[in-house]
């Protein structure tokens, strides 16, 4: 079958590669029937990501059809419409029936990296290096998806597939940033980042009450498609200091609520942009936390900070006197997606969440260097490039 292959940084390539198989009792086989770009690849194709192997398959956000099930699988049989959680959880531990799935026990078969970077073992993740289990992604023909019972959701009939693919790990991703940040009515709540998960993020707040959002980016286009899709208030940061801006635009507070939706790769304008970019490159610092750090200056005294972006290692200049000192709280996670994709679906299907606009550009699985290109460059006001493996 045809695959999107990593072949080491900024280089990948569209090969063929083995069908897979069955290879447990809970396993299915799933024809992909479309896989979108995420943020987080980014890190991946930067090499800042660790244990990548050329000839990995990349790709972790996903929808398709179940066209075969090991023989102990008993939610899901052949022919099943489905999205696919990027996280995979056993559904038996500990985390899993505590609903904090990206830290599922069992899912991750190789969590030496892990439990050496981050001291405890996470969960397994589709296409995301051999640190999160070595699992092929979903930017092919067709992908193994294990424990599928717990993994995989049936799109609900009416809900098309552009809709419902990005319950796979944006609106999941985002919702949890809102609601695990204490998003409350009345709120004012900023987001950095209005790629796709910063923008499920800001809708989010909406929904769970918030009076004001507030989402932070650089780049028109997406500034723009926050605006009319979300319709929450948008800042450009090259423009302004966010910092005064929000206090200004707060009676002199600051936000309740600031969720990061950047990651390790954030930019800025000024010399902490040089600063950082220098000791990332050097390898001085792994993640450059620049929105963070802004993040945590601008919230208000007593509120919360959430990091959705990834991270990977070890950040510097880290303002914990500020968040000690401010009263803060500080929280972070993978996606525990099983606890939200249900909701999701039905509000997607109810018309309260809107995902589709999402995708700007669509194309087939050997065009995906190219959608990752103009995805990583933001070429032709891309937001999220979706391969069709079968169009």
């Amino acid at each position: 079958m045809k695959a999107l292959c990593w072949q080491g940084v900024n280089d990948l390539s569209v090969e063929q590669v083995p069908d897979p198989a069955i290879l447990n009792a809970q396993d299915a086989i799933v024809k992909v029937t479309a896989s979108t770009t995420c943020g987080s690849d980014l890190h991946l194709l930067g090499g800042y990501i660790p244990a990548m192997r050329a000839g990995d398959v990349i790709g972790h956000e996903f929808i398709g059809e179940i066209v075969d099930v090991g023989p102990e699988v008993s939610r899901h049989r052949r022919g099943d419409r489905v999205v696919v959680c990027s996280i995979i959880g056993c559904g038996r531990c500990w985390a899993c029936r505590h609903d904090e799935w990206s830290l599922c026990e069992n899912s991750n078969p190789k969590p030496g990296v892990t439990d050496l970077m981050w001291g405890g073992t996470t969960a397994g993740i589709f296409g995301y290096s051999h640190a999160m289990g070595g699992f092929r992604g979903s930017h092919a023909e067709y992908i193994r998806v294990p424990f599928v019972d717990y993994n995989a959701f049936t799109i609900p009939e009416g809900v098309a597939d552009l809709d419902a693919l990005f319950a796979s790990d944006a609106a999941p991703t985002g919702w949890m940033g809102a609601e695990l940040g204490g998003v409350r009515p009345g709120d004012v709540v900023a987001v950095w980042g209005c790629g796709g998960v910063g923008q499920m993020a800001a809708r989010a707040a909406m929904l769970l009450g918030a009076e004001r959002v507030i989402a932070i980016d650089r780049y028109p286009e997406r500034l723009a498609m926050t605006a009319r899709h979300v319709g929450c208030e948008v800042i450009d940061y090259t423009s302004t200091d966010v910092t005064a801006e929000l206090r200004e635009r707060t009676g002199g507070r600051g936000p309740d609520v600031c969720v990061e939706a950047v990651g390790m790769e954030a930019d800025s304008t000024g010399i902490q942009r040089v600063y950082d970019g220098v000791k990332q490159q050097l390898r001085l610092e792994q993640d450059r936390p620049i929105a963070v750090r802004e993040a945590i200056h601008a919230c208000r005294k007593g509120g919360s900070v959430f990091v959705l972006g990834v991270f990977a290692g070890f950040v510097d200049k880290f303002p914990l006197g500020a968040l000690m000192n401010k009263g803060l709280t500080l929280r972070g996670a993978q996606q525990h997606g099983q606890r939200y994709i249900p909701k999701l679906l039905e509000r997607i299907a109810k018309g309260d969440l809107k995902t589709s606009y999402l995708a700007t550009h669509t194309m087939t699985l050997d065009e995906g260097p190219k959608g990752y290109d103009m995805f990583k460059h933001k070429k032709d006001g891309c937001v999220r490039a979706v391969f069709r493996p079968w169009a």
